[in-house]
């Protein structure tokens, strides 16, 4: 039997997090979650997730703040990231993207089956 594989879920919205985290638990993904910034780099540096879904705009520290950090660390640079946001136009993001740190989706545009398919590219499933 193959070992789960485990994603975080980084998201300040509470109804947000709870539809991800039904499907990623119906697909039998091991799911942790954070409601921001600050504790989502101390649970993933423990945890070691195999992908991080990520909001942007978040209390305590933005997302892209989180993910500058997360990378300081040898396997945070290594661990896909998807950014859920509704400010992809944002200069941060927009680097972030150019830099290959993670890849974005559109919170406006995207429905749950663009999320999983997502998932499932990044980490298979």
């Amino acid at each position: 039997m193959a070992e789960q594989k485990k994603i975080l879920i980084v998201e300040d919205d509470k109804a947000v997090r709870s539809i991800l985290r039904n499907e990623l638990k119906r697909l039998e993904y091991a799911v942790f979650e954070a409601e921001n910034g600050e504790a989502a780099v101390a649970l993933a540096l423990i945890e070691h997730p195999d992908l991080i879904l990520l909001d942007v705009v978040m209390p305590k520290m933005y997302g892209t703040e989180m993910l500058r950090k997360l990378q300081e660390d040898m396997w945070g640079k290594t661990v896909p990231v998807v950014l859920l946001t509704n400010y992809a136009d944002d200069p941060e993001v927009i680097q972030a993207v150019k830099e290959g740190r993670c890849h974005v989706l559109s919170k406006a545009d995207t429905k749950l089956d663009d999320i999983i398919k997502k998932v499932h590219e990044k980490i298979g499933g």
